[in-house]
Protein backbone atom coordinates (compact mmCIF):
# COMPACT_ATOMS: atom_id res chain seq x y z
CA UNK A 1 0.00 0.00 0.00
CA UNK A 2 1.28 3.49 -0.85
CA UNK A 3 2.30 6.02 1.78
CA UNK A 4 -0.42 8.40 0.58
CA UNK A 5 -3.14 5.82 1.20
CA UNK A 6 -1.85 5.11 4.70
CA UNK A 7 -1.89 8.83 5.52
CA UNK A 8 -5.43 9.08 4.14
CA UNK A 9 -6.56 6.22 6.42
CA UNK A 10 -5.09 7.90 9.50
CA UNK A 11 -6.64 11.26 8.63
CA UNK A 12 -10.04 9.65 8.00
CA UNK A 13 -9.85 7.87 11.35
CA UNK A 14 -8.81 11.04 13.19
CA UNK A 15 -11.80 12.86 11.71
CA UNK A 16 -14.55 10.20 11.91
CA UNK A 17 -13.71 8.17 15.01
CA UNK A 18 -13.75 10.91 17.72
CA UNK A 19 -16.84 12.58 16.25
CA UNK A 20 -18.68 9.26 16.03
CA UNK A 21 -17.81 8.31 19.58
CA UNK A 22 -18.84 11.69 20.92
CA UNK A 23 -22.11 11.56 18.97
CA UNK A 24 -22.94 8.04 20.15
CA UNK A 25 -22.21 8.96 23.74
CA UNK A 26 -24.32 12.11 23.60
CA UNK A 27 -27.26 10.33 21.97
CA UNK A 28 -27.39 7.30 24.28
CA UNK A 29 -25.86 8.84 27.43
CA UNK A 30 -24.96 5.44 28.93
CA UNK A 31 -24.76 5.13 32.69
CA UNK A 32 -21.74 3.31 34.10
CA UNK A 33 -23.00 3.28 37.66
CA UNK A 34 -22.77 -0.20 39.22
CA UNK A 35 -21.75 -1.58 35.82
CA UNK A 36 -17.96 -1.27 35.86
CA UNK A 37 -17.31 -4.82 37.07
CA UNK A 38 -19.68 -6.22 34.42
CA UNK A 39 -18.22 -4.13 31.60
CA UNK A 40 -14.70 -4.95 32.72
CA UNK A 41 -15.57 -8.67 32.63
CA UNK A 42 -17.04 -8.38 29.13
CA UNK A 43 -13.95 -6.43 28.03
CA UNK A 44 -11.66 -9.15 29.41
CA UNK A 45 -13.73 -11.80 27.61
CA UNK A 46 -13.46 -9.91 24.32
CA UNK A 47 -9.72 -9.49 24.86
CA UNK A 48 -9.28 -13.24 25.48
CA UNK A 49 -11.32 -14.15 22.38
CA UNK A 50 -9.17 -11.73 20.34
CA UNK A 51 -6.12 -13.85 21.22
CA UNK A 52 -7.41 -16.66 18.98
CA UNK A 53 -7.85 -15.18 15.49
CA UNK A 54 -8.13 -17.10 12.24
CA UNK A 55 -5.57 -15.45 9.96
CA UNK A 56 -6.26 -15.17 6.21
CA UNK A 57 -4.52 -13.11 3.55
CA UNK A 58 -7.73 -11.03 3.33
CA UNK A 59 -7.41 -10.26 7.05
CA UNK A 60 -7.94 -11.91 10.44
CA UNK A 61 -11.26 -13.23 11.73
CA UNK A 62 -11.76 -13.13 15.48
CA UNK A 63 -14.85 -14.55 17.11
CA UNK A 64 -16.17 -11.60 19.11
CA UNK A 65 -19.51 -11.52 17.27
CA UNK A 66 -21.16 -13.54 20.03
CA UNK A 67 -19.87 -11.35 22.86
CA UNK A 68 -20.61 -8.13 20.95
CA UNK A 69 -24.18 -9.37 20.26
CA UNK A 70 -24.77 -9.96 23.98
CA UNK A 71 -23.25 -6.56 24.85
CA UNK A 72 -25.30 -4.77 22.21
CA UNK A 73 -28.60 -6.37 23.19
CA UNK A 74 -28.20 -5.55 26.86
CA UNK A 75 -26.13 -2.35 27.03
CA UNK A 76 -26.79 -0.65 23.68
CA UNK A 77 -24.74 0.62 20.79
CA UNK A 78 -22.24 2.86 22.57
CA UNK A 79 -21.02 0.15 24.96
CA UNK A 80 -20.91 -2.40 22.11
CA UNK A 81 -18.80 -0.05 19.97
CA UNK A 82 -16.52 0.76 22.91
CA UNK A 83 -15.81 -2.88 23.74
CA UNK A 84 -15.52 -3.92 20.09
CA UNK A 85 -12.92 -1.20 19.50
CA UNK A 86 -11.08 -2.50 22.56
CA UNK A 87 -11.16 -5.97 20.99
CA UNK A 88 -9.69 -4.59 17.74
CA UNK A 89 -6.78 -3.04 19.67
CA UNK A 90 -6.20 -6.36 21.45
CA UNK A 91 -6.25 -8.17 18.09
CA UNK A 92 -3.65 -5.84 16.57
CA UNK A 93 -1.40 -6.37 19.61
CA UNK A 94 -1.80 -10.12 19.20
CA UNK A 95 -0.97 -9.87 15.48
CA UNK A 96 2.20 -7.89 16.32
CA UNK A 97 1.80 -5.63 13.35
CA UNK A 98 4.94 -3.86 12.19
CA UNK A 99 5.40 -0.12 12.12
CA UNK A 100 4.68 0.11 8.40
CA UNK A 101 1.44 -1.82 8.96
CA UNK A 102 0.12 0.33 11.81
CA UNK A 103 -2.48 1.73 9.41
CA UNK A 104 -4.36 -1.55 9.94
CA UNK A 105 -5.35 -0.41 13.44
CA UNK A 106 -7.37 2.68 12.39
CA UNK A 107 -8.62 0.85 9.30
CA UNK A 108 -10.05 -2.04 11.33
CA UNK A 109 -11.45 0.32 13.96
CA UNK A 110 -13.32 2.21 11.23
CA UNK A 111 -14.61 -1.02 9.65
CA UNK A 112 -16.00 -2.28 12.97
CA UNK A 113 -17.42 1.16 13.79
CA UNK A 114 -19.34 1.31 10.50
CA UNK A 115 -20.44 -2.32 10.89
CA UNK A 116 -21.75 -1.73 14.40
CA UNK A 117 -23.67 1.43 13.40
CA UNK A 118 -25.14 -0.29 10.31
CA UNK A 119 -26.40 -3.26 12.32
CA UNK A 120 -27.82 -0.99 15.05
CA UNK A 121 -29.64 1.18 12.51
CA UNK A 122 -31.51 -1.85 11.11
CA UNK A 123 -32.16 -3.14 14.62
CA UNK A 124 -33.76 0.12 15.71
CA UNK A 125 -35.79 0.46 12.52
CA UNK A 126 -37.32 -2.93 13.31
CA UNK A 127 -38.23 -1.86 16.87
CA UNK A 128 -35.43 -3.52 18.78
CA UNK A 129 -34.93 -2.72 22.49
CA UNK A 130 -32.12 -3.12 25.03
CA UNK A 131 -31.75 -4.66 28.43
CA UNK A 132 -34.19 -7.34 29.53
CA UNK A 133 -36.71 -6.02 27.01
CA UNK A 134 -34.55 -6.98 24.03
CA UNK A 135 -36.10 -10.44 24.01
CA UNK A 136 -39.52 -10.96 25.57
CA UNK A 137 -41.49 -12.69 22.82
CA UNK A 138 -40.55 -14.96 19.96
CA UNK A 139 -41.09 -12.07 17.53
CA UNK A 140 -38.20 -10.17 19.12
CA UNK A 141 -35.85 -12.62 17.43
CA UNK A 142 -36.55 -10.91 14.07
CA UNK A 143 -34.72 -7.61 14.79
CA UNK A 144 -31.92 -9.61 16.47
CA UNK A 145 -31.44 -11.74 13.37
CA UNK A 146 -31.66 -8.62 11.18
CA UNK A 147 -28.93 -7.00 13.31
CA UNK A 148 -26.67 -10.07 13.00
CA UNK A 149 -27.23 -10.35 9.24
CA UNK A 150 -26.63 -6.63 8.67
CA UNK A 151 -23.37 -6.58 10.64
CA UNK A 152 -22.14 -9.63 8.72
CA UNK A 153 -23.08 -8.30 5.26
CA UNK A 154 -21.82 -4.75 5.88
CA UNK A 155 -18.54 -6.14 7.25
CA UNK A 156 -18.08 -8.31 4.15
CA UNK A 157 -18.89 -5.45 1.76
CA UNK A 158 -16.40 -3.16 3.46
CA UNK A 159 -13.67 -5.83 3.46
CA UNK A 160 -14.19 -6.56 -0.26
CA UNK A 161 -14.23 -2.89 -1.27
CA UNK A 162 -11.18 -2.01 0.83
CA UNK A 163 -9.34 -5.01 -0.56
CA UNK A 164 -10.18 -3.92 -4.09
CA UNK A 165 -9.35 -0.22 -3.82
CA UNK A 166 -6.63 -0.16 -1.18
CA UNK A 167 -4.90 -3.55 -1.46
CA UNK A 168 -5.57 -4.10 -5.19
CA UNK A 169 -6.92 -7.58 -4.49
CA UNK A 170 -9.27 -9.07 -7.11
CA UNK A 171 -12.93 -8.71 -6.13
CA UNK A 172 -14.53 -11.98 -5.11
CA UNK A 173 -17.76 -12.21 -3.16
CA UNK A 174 -17.20 -15.70 -1.77
CA UNK A 175 -13.66 -16.64 -0.85
CA UNK A 176 -12.14 -18.90 1.79
CA UNK A 177 -12.20 -16.20 4.47
CA UNK A 178 -15.88 -15.46 3.76
CA UNK A 179 -16.82 -19.12 4.08
CA UNK A 180 -14.99 -19.43 7.39
CA UNK A 181 -16.69 -16.29 8.69
CA UNK A 182 -20.07 -17.75 7.75
CA UNK A 183 -19.26 -20.98 9.60
CA UNK A 184 -17.97 -19.22 12.71
CA UNK A 185 -20.85 -16.73 12.77
CA UNK A 186 -23.43 -19.53 12.64
CA UNK A 187 -21.59 -21.26 15.49
CA UNK A 188 -20.90 -18.24 17.70
CA UNK A 189 -24.07 -16.15 17.44
CA UNK A 190 -26.29 -18.71 19.24
CA UNK A 191 -23.71 -18.82 22.05
CA UNK A 192 -23.81 -15.01 22.18
CA UNK A 193 -27.59 -15.05 22.44
CA UNK A 194 -27.38 -17.56 25.31
CA UNK A 195 -24.82 -15.28 26.99
CA UNK A 196 -27.27 -12.36 26.72
CA UNK A 197 -30.19 -14.35 28.14
CA UNK A 198 -28.20 -15.71 31.06
CA UNK A 199 -26.72 -12.30 31.83
CA UNK A 200 -30.19 -10.76 31.81
CA UNK A 201 -31.30 -13.41 34.35
CA UNK A 202 -28.16 -14.04 36.41
CA UNK A 203 -26.00 -10.96 36.04
CA UNK A 204 -22.20 -11.06 36.20
CA UNK A 205 -21.95 -14.78 36.91
CA UNK A 206 -23.23 -15.51 33.40
CA UNK A 207 -20.13 -13.90 31.89
CA UNK A 208 -17.99 -16.57 33.55
CA UNK A 209 -20.41 -19.45 33.08
CA UNK A 210 -20.63 -18.81 29.35
CA UNK A 211 -17.45 -16.81 28.83
CA UNK A 212 -15.01 -19.57 29.79
CA UNK A 213 -16.54 -22.12 27.38
CA UNK A 214 -16.74 -19.33 24.82
CA UNK A 215 -13.00 -18.74 25.09
CA UNK A 216 -12.39 -22.49 24.77
CA UNK A 217 -14.56 -22.58 21.63
CA UNK A 218 -12.49 -19.74 20.14
CA UNK A 219 -9.24 -21.54 20.95
CA UNK A 220 -10.54 -24.82 19.52
CA UNK A 221 -11.70 -23.08 16.34
CA UNK A 222 -8.25 -21.55 15.89
CA UNK A 223 -6.56 -24.92 16.43
CA UNK A 224 -8.98 -26.60 14.06
CA UNK A 225 -8.36 -23.94 11.43
CA UNK A 226 -4.59 -24.29 11.83
CA UNK A 227 -4.80 -28.08 11.52
CA UNK A 228 -6.87 -27.67 8.34
CA UNK A 229 -4.37 -25.14 7.09
CA UNK A 230 -1.46 -27.48 7.84
CA UNK A 231 -3.19 -30.39 6.10
CA UNK A 232 -3.80 -28.17 3.08
CA UNK A 233 -0.13 -27.15 3.01
CA UNK A 234 1.00 -30.77 3.31
CA UNK A 235 -1.29 -31.82 0.48
CA UNK A 236 0.03 -29.03 -1.74
CA UNK A 237 3.57 -29.94 -0.74
CA UNK A 238 2.97 -33.54 -1.80
CA UNK A 239 1.56 -32.36 -5.14
CA UNK A 240 4.59 -30.12 -5.68
CA UNK A 241 6.88 -33.04 -4.84
CA UNK A 242 5.23 -35.16 -7.53
CA UNK A 243 5.53 -32.27 -10.00
CA UNK A 244 9.21 -31.83 -9.22
CA UNK A 245 10.10 -35.49 -9.65
CA UNK A 246 8.23 -35.52 -12.95
CA UNK A 247 10.48 -32.87 -14.53
CA UNK A 248 13.40 -34.05 -16.63
CA UNK A 249 15.68 -31.01 -16.81
CA UNK A 250 17.57 -29.51 -13.90
CA UNK A 251 16.67 -25.94 -14.93
CA UNK A 252 12.98 -26.89 -15.16
CA UNK A 253 13.11 -28.51 -11.73
CA UNK A 254 14.63 -25.42 -10.12
CA UNK A 255 12.26 -22.98 -11.84
CA UNK A 256 9.24 -25.07 -10.87
CA UNK A 257 10.47 -25.31 -7.27
CA UNK A 258 10.75 -21.53 -6.98
CA UNK A 259 7.42 -20.77 -8.68
CA UNK A 260 5.51 -23.23 -6.48
CA UNK A 261 7.28 -22.14 -3.30
CA UNK A 262 6.47 -18.47 -3.90
CA UNK A 263 2.82 -19.29 -4.55
CA UNK A 264 2.61 -21.47 -1.45
CA UNK A 265 4.29 -19.12 1.03
CA UNK A 266 4.35 -15.31 1.45
CA UNK A 267 7.85 -14.88 0.02
CA UNK A 268 9.30 -11.68 -1.47
CA UNK A 269 12.90 -12.76 -2.17
CA UNK A 270 14.41 -16.18 -2.88
CA UNK A 271 18.11 -17.01 -3.05
CA UNK A 272 19.62 -20.29 -4.25
CA UNK A 273 23.31 -20.92 -3.55
CA UNK A 274 25.48 -23.80 -4.74
CA UNK A 275 28.19 -25.00 -2.37
CA UNK A 276 31.77 -25.00 -3.70
CA UNK A 277 34.21 -27.35 -1.93
CA UNK A 278 32.20 -27.00 1.30
CA UNK A 279 33.92 -23.64 1.83
CA UNK A 280 32.13 -21.13 -0.36
CA UNK A 281 28.67 -20.31 -1.71
CA UNK A 282 27.95 -19.24 -5.26
CA UNK A 283 24.58 -17.60 -5.93
CA UNK A 284 22.98 -19.34 -8.90
CA UNK A 285 19.47 -17.88 -8.75
CA UNK A 286 17.80 -14.84 -7.28
CA UNK A 287 14.07 -14.28 -7.50
CA UNK A 288 12.19 -11.14 -6.54
CA UNK A 289 8.69 -12.48 -5.90
CA UNK A 290 8.24 -14.86 -8.88
CA UNK A 291 10.53 -13.03 -11.30
CA UNK A 292 14.06 -14.33 -11.80
CA UNK A 293 16.60 -11.49 -11.72
CA UNK A 294 19.84 -11.30 -13.68
CA UNK A 295 22.69 -11.43 -11.17
CA UNK A 296 26.44 -10.95 -11.50
CA UNK A 297 28.76 -13.60 -10.11
CA UNK A 298 28.21 -13.45 -6.37
CA UNK A 299 30.02 -15.47 -3.70
CA UNK A 300 29.77 -15.81 0.07
CA UNK A 301 32.49 -17.25 2.25
CA UNK A 302 31.68 -19.91 4.82
CA UNK A 303 30.20 -18.13 7.84
CA UNK A 304 29.52 -14.92 5.91
CA UNK A 305 25.99 -13.50 6.05
CA UNK A 306 23.03 -15.69 7.01
CA UNK A 307 23.46 -18.21 4.18
CA UNK A 308 27.16 -18.60 4.94
CA UNK A 309 26.32 -19.17 8.61
CA UNK A 310 23.98 -21.99 7.56
CA UNK A 311 26.85 -23.63 5.65
CA UNK A 312 29.16 -23.23 8.64
CA UNK A 313 26.71 -24.45 11.29
CA UNK A 314 25.17 -27.14 9.04
CA UNK A 315 21.70 -26.29 10.31
CA UNK A 316 18.76 -24.12 9.31
CA UNK A 317 18.22 -20.61 10.66
CA UNK A 318 14.91 -18.79 11.06
CA UNK A 319 14.36 -15.18 12.10
CA UNK A 320 11.15 -13.24 12.68
CA UNK A 321 12.47 -9.70 12.29
CA UNK A 322 15.45 -7.95 10.77
CA UNK A 323 17.17 -6.85 13.98
CA UNK A 324 17.71 -10.54 14.84
CA UNK A 325 19.95 -11.13 11.83
CA UNK A 326 21.03 -7.78 10.39
CA UNK A 327 24.46 -7.99 12.06
CA UNK A 328 25.12 -11.22 10.17
CA UNK A 329 24.05 -9.74 6.85
CA UNK A 330 26.96 -8.11 5.09
CA UNK A 331 25.85 -8.90 1.57
CA UNK A 332 22.89 -9.96 -0.46
CA UNK A 333 19.63 -9.52 1.42
CA UNK A 334 17.67 -6.30 0.68
CA UNK A 335 17.17 -3.71 3.40
CA UNK A 336 13.39 -4.17 3.37
CA UNK A 337 13.68 -7.86 4.27
CA UNK A 338 12.33 -8.84 7.70
CA UNK A 339 11.33 -12.50 8.21
CA UNK A 340 13.83 -15.07 6.95
CA UNK A 341 14.31 -18.81 6.60
CA UNK A 342 17.65 -20.20 5.43
CA UNK A 343 18.29 -23.92 5.31
CA UNK A 344 20.90 -26.33 3.93
CA UNK A 345 20.13 -28.92 1.27
CA UNK A 346 21.94 -32.20 1.96
CA UNK A 347 22.99 -34.95 -0.42
CA UNK A 348 24.92 -37.91 1.02
CA UNK A 349 25.49 -35.96 4.25
CA UNK A 350 27.10 -33.06 2.37
CA UNK A 351 25.53 -29.65 1.88
CA UNK A 352 25.08 -29.11 -1.85
CA UNK A 353 22.92 -25.97 -1.74
CA UNK A 354 21.57 -23.32 0.60
CA UNK A 355 18.07 -21.93 0.09
CA UNK A 356 17.18 -18.59 1.68
CA UNK A 357 13.69 -17.09 1.52
CA UNK A 358 12.83 -13.62 2.79
CA UNK A 359 9.60 -11.74 3.46
CA UNK A 360 9.17 -7.99 3.90
CA UNK A 361 6.77 -8.60 6.79
CA UNK A 362 7.77 -9.36 10.38
CA UNK A 363 6.88 -12.77 11.84
CA UNK A 364 5.67 -14.01 8.49
CA UNK A 365 6.80 -17.61 8.72
CA UNK A 366 5.26 -19.99 11.22
CA UNK A 367 6.92 -23.20 12.38
CA UNK A 368 4.92 -25.39 10.05
CA UNK A 369 5.90 -23.19 7.10
CA UNK A 370 9.54 -23.76 7.94
CA UNK A 371 8.76 -27.48 7.93
CA UNK A 372 7.14 -27.09 4.49
CA UNK A 373 10.29 -25.45 3.06
CA UNK A 374 12.40 -28.23 4.56
CA UNK A 375 10.21 -30.95 3.02
CA UNK A 376 10.23 -29.23 -0.37
CA UNK A 377 14.01 -28.87 -0.29
CA UNK A 378 14.28 -32.65 0.19
CA UNK A 379 11.96 -33.16 -2.79
CA UNK A 380 14.20 -30.76 -4.70
CA UNK A 381 17.33 -32.82 -3.99
CA UNK A 382 15.67 -36.00 -5.25
CA UNK A 383 14.25 -34.25 -8.31
CA UNK A 384 17.59 -32.62 -9.18
CA UNK A 385 19.36 -35.97 -8.81
CA UNK A 386 16.79 -37.65 -11.06
CA UNK A 387 17.06 -34.85 -13.60
CA UNK A 388 20.85 -35.02 -13.53
CA UNK A 389 20.82 -38.78 -14.07
CA UNK A 390 18.26 -38.42 -16.85
CA UNK A 391 20.27 -35.71 -18.58
CA UNK A 392 23.45 -37.79 -18.33
CA UNK A 393 21.68 -40.83 -19.77
CA UNK A 394 20.05 -38.72 -22.45
CA UNK A 395 23.37 -37.08 -23.25
CA UNK A 396 25.05 -40.47 -23.58
CA UNK A 397 22.36 -41.66 -25.98
CA UNK A 398 22.42 -38.44 -28.04
CA UNK A 399 26.08 -37.50 -28.05
CA UNK A 400 29.20 -38.92 -29.58
CA UNK A 401 31.40 -39.89 -26.60
CA UNK A 402 34.58 -38.77 -28.41
CA UNK A 403 33.60 -35.32 -29.72
CA UNK A 404 30.49 -34.56 -27.59
CA UNK A 405 28.72 -33.65 -30.81
CA UNK A 406 25.27 -35.07 -31.49
CA UNK A 407 25.48 -38.58 -32.87
CA UNK A 408 23.84 -39.49 -36.17
CA UNK A 409 20.88 -41.29 -34.59
CA UNK A 410 19.85 -38.16 -32.71
CA UNK A 411 20.62 -36.01 -35.72
CA UNK A 412 18.28 -38.10 -37.86
CA UNK A 413 15.43 -37.48 -35.41
CA UNK A 414 16.10 -33.75 -35.41
CA UNK A 415 16.31 -33.73 -39.20
CA UNK A 416 12.88 -35.39 -39.47
CA UNK A 417 11.29 -32.88 -37.10
CA UNK A 418 12.98 -29.84 -38.62
CA UNK A 419 12.15 -30.97 -42.15
CA UNK A 420 8.47 -31.21 -41.22
CA UNK A 421 8.52 -27.74 -39.69
CA UNK A 422 10.23 -26.20 -42.72
CA UNK A 423 7.70 -27.85 -45.02
CA UNK A 424 4.80 -26.44 -43.00
CA UNK A 425 6.14 -22.90 -43.04
CA UNK A 426 7.44 -23.19 -46.62
CA UNK A 427 11.04 -22.35 -45.72
CA UNK A 428 14.27 -23.94 -47.04
CA UNK A 429 16.43 -26.46 -45.22
CA UNK A 430 20.03 -27.22 -46.23
CA UNK A 431 22.53 -29.89 -45.31
CA UNK A 432 26.34 -29.82 -45.38
CA UNK A 433 28.23 -33.13 -45.33
CA UNK A 434 31.98 -32.83 -44.62
CA UNK A 435 34.71 -35.47 -44.86
CA UNK A 436 38.38 -35.05 -43.84
CA UNK A 437 40.70 -35.61 -46.81
CA UNK A 438 43.37 -38.33 -46.53
CA UNK A 439 42.42 -39.11 -42.95
CA UNK A 440 43.74 -42.69 -43.23
CA UNK A 441 47.24 -41.35 -43.69
CA UNK A 442 46.91 -39.38 -40.43
CA UNK A 443 46.11 -42.60 -38.57
CA UNK A 444 48.86 -44.49 -40.35
CA UNK A 445 51.48 -41.80 -39.73
CA UNK A 446 50.67 -40.53 -36.24
CA UNK A 447 48.52 -43.32 -34.77
CA UNK A 448 44.86 -43.68 -33.97
CA UNK A 449 45.10 -41.59 -30.79
CA UNK A 450 46.31 -38.66 -32.90
CA UNK A 451 43.50 -39.40 -35.34
CA UNK A 452 41.02 -39.02 -32.49
CA UNK A 453 42.71 -35.77 -31.48
CA UNK A 454 42.26 -34.47 -35.05
CA UNK A 455 38.58 -35.41 -35.06
CA UNK A 456 38.00 -33.69 -31.70
CA UNK A 457 39.80 -30.53 -32.80
CA UNK A 458 37.81 -30.33 -36.03
CA UNK A 459 34.57 -30.88 -34.07
CA UNK A 460 35.42 -27.90 -31.83
CA UNK A 461 36.20 -25.76 -34.89
CA UNK A 462 32.89 -26.62 -36.53
CA UNK A 463 30.87 -25.81 -33.41
CA UNK A 464 32.70 -22.49 -33.14
CA UNK A 465 32.19 -21.64 -36.83
CA UNK A 466 28.53 -22.69 -37.08
CA UNK A 467 27.40 -21.40 -33.69
CA UNK A 468 23.64 -20.76 -33.63
CA UNK A 469 23.29 -21.01 -37.41
CA UNK A 470 22.63 -24.75 -37.36
CA UNK A 471 23.20 -28.15 -35.74
CA UNK A 472 26.53 -29.98 -36.01
CA UNK A 473 26.71 -33.78 -35.64
CA UNK A 474 29.25 -36.51 -36.21
CA UNK A 475 28.07 -38.58 -39.18
CA UNK A 476 30.55 -41.39 -38.55
CA UNK A 477 34.31 -41.92 -38.77
CA UNK A 478 35.87 -38.72 -40.07
CA UNK A 479 32.62 -37.33 -41.49
CA UNK A 480 30.51 -34.52 -40.05
CA UNK A 481 27.05 -33.24 -40.96
CA UNK A 482 25.60 -29.75 -40.48
CA UNK A 483 21.87 -28.95 -40.65
CA UNK A 484 21.01 -25.36 -41.61
CA UNK A 485 17.34 -24.34 -41.24
CA UNK A 486 16.26 -21.36 -43.39
CA UNK A 487 19.44 -21.49 -45.52
CA UNK A 488 19.05 -21.49 -49.28
CA UNK A 489 21.37 -23.36 -51.68
CA UNK A 490 23.46 -20.26 -52.34
CA UNK A 491 23.77 -19.32 -48.66
CA UNK A 492 24.69 -22.89 -47.71
CA UNK A 493 27.32 -23.06 -50.42
CA UNK A 494 28.91 -19.79 -49.23
CA UNK A 495 28.96 -20.99 -45.61
CA UNK A 496 30.39 -24.38 -46.63
CA UNK A 497 33.16 -22.73 -48.64
CA UNK A 498 33.96 -20.46 -45.70
CA UNK A 499 34.23 -23.55 -43.46
CA UNK A 500 36.47 -25.28 -46.05
CA UNK A 501 38.83 -22.30 -46.25
CA UNK A 502 39.08 -21.88 -42.48
CA UNK A 503 39.90 -25.57 -41.99
CA UNK A 504 42.61 -25.40 -44.63
CA UNK A 505 44.14 -22.28 -43.05
CA UNK A 506 44.53 -23.70 -39.54
CA UNK A 507 47.20 -25.92 -38.04
CA UNK A 508 46.47 -28.79 -35.68
CA UNK A 509 49.10 -29.39 -33.00
CA UNK A 510 49.40 -33.05 -32.01
CA UNK A 511 50.51 -33.60 -28.42
CA UNK A 512 50.29 -37.39 -28.32
CA UNK A 513 51.56 -39.28 -31.36
CA UNK A 514 53.81 -42.24 -32.12
CA UNK A 515 56.67 -40.34 -33.78
CA UNK A 516 58.23 -39.20 -30.50
CA UNK A 517 57.91 -36.58 -27.77
CA UNK A 518 58.17 -33.54 -30.02
CA UNK A 519 54.98 -31.75 -30.96
CA UNK A 520 53.83 -32.29 -34.51
CA UNK A 521 51.63 -29.98 -36.56
CA UNK A 522 49.59 -30.70 -39.65
CA UNK A 523 47.13 -28.95 -41.93
CA UNK A 524 43.87 -30.60 -42.91
CA UNK A 525 41.60 -30.16 -45.88
CA UNK A 526 38.00 -31.27 -46.24
CA UNK A 527 35.66 -32.19 -49.06
CA UNK A 528 32.13 -30.89 -48.66
CA UNK A 529 28.79 -31.67 -50.24
CA UNK A 530 25.67 -29.46 -50.08
CA UNK A 531 22.02 -30.30 -50.71
CA UNK A 532 18.87 -28.26 -50.05
CA UNK A 533 15.13 -28.60 -49.68
CA UNK A 534 13.00 -27.97 -51.73
CA UNK A 535 15.38 -27.78 -54.72
CA UNK A 536 16.91 -31.25 -54.38
CA UNK A 537 14.52 -33.47 -52.45
CA UNK A 538 11.09 -34.09 -50.99
CA UNK A 539 12.12 -36.32 -48.04
CA UNK A 540 14.63 -35.68 -45.23
CA UNK A 541 16.76 -38.79 -45.84
CA UNK A 542 17.06 -37.82 -49.51
CA UNK A 543 18.72 -34.64 -48.28
CA UNK A 544 21.45 -36.70 -46.60
CA UNK A 545 21.93 -38.99 -49.61
CA UNK A 546 22.17 -36.08 -52.05
CA UNK A 547 24.68 -34.19 -49.87
CA UNK A 548 26.71 -37.41 -49.57
CA UNK A 549 26.65 -37.93 -53.34
CA UNK A 550 27.65 -34.32 -53.97
CA UNK A 551 30.59 -34.67 -51.59
CA UNK A 552 32.00 -37.85 -53.16
CA UNK A 553 31.26 -37.20 -56.80
CA UNK A 554 31.63 -33.45 -56.89
CA UNK A 555 34.38 -32.84 -54.35
CA UNK A 556 36.36 -36.02 -53.62
CA UNK A 557 36.56 -37.25 -57.21
CA UNK A 558 37.46 -33.79 -58.52
CA UNK A 559 40.57 -33.27 -56.39
CA UNK A 560 39.36 -32.84 -52.80
CA UNK A 561 39.40 -29.62 -50.73
CA UNK A 562 36.30 -28.53 -52.65
CA UNK A 563 32.63 -27.74 -52.07
CA UNK A 564 30.06 -29.29 -54.40
CA UNK A 565 26.29 -28.77 -54.64
CA UNK A 566 24.12 -31.73 -55.50
CA UNK A 567 22.40 -30.05 -58.43
CA UNK A 568 25.69 -29.39 -60.20
CA UNK A 569 26.45 -33.14 -60.04
CA UNK A 570 23.03 -34.47 -60.98
CA UNK A 571 23.92 -35.36 -64.56
CA UNK A 572 27.12 -37.07 -63.46
CA UNK A 573 25.27 -39.07 -60.82
CA UNK A 574 22.78 -40.35 -63.36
Amino acid sequence: MTKEKKIAIWLTWLFIWPISFYGLYQYWEPSFQNMMADLFSFAILIGIVALFPLVFKEGPIFLIQGVSLAVFLYFGLFIEVLLTQFGVVFLMIKMRISRQDLYRLPLNMLVFLVTSISGAAIYYLMGGQHGSEAYQTVYDIIPILAYALTTFVSNQILIKLLGLFLMKRPFQWIDRATLWEIYTTLLILPVGFVLYRLYADMGLAAVYYVGIPFAFISAMMMLYYKSRQLNSYLQKTSEIGHELTGRLKESEVMDLFISRLVKLLPIDFTYIYDVIDQEKLKMTRFYKAQQQQNIPQFFLEKGESVSGAVLQQRKALQYHRRDQWKKQNREGIPEEGESLISLPVFRNDEIVSVITVVSKEKRTFEKFQYMIVDILSNYLVIAMENAKNYEETKNQSERCPLTNLYNYRYFEEQLEQTFQIQQNINRPLSLILLDIDHFKSVNDTYGHQSGNEVICTLADWLVEMIGEKGVVARYGGEEFVIMLPNYSVEESFQLADEVRRKIASKKIILQEHMLGDKEESLVLTASIGVASYPEHCEQPLELVRHADRAMYMGAKQKGRNKVAVYQSNKALAE
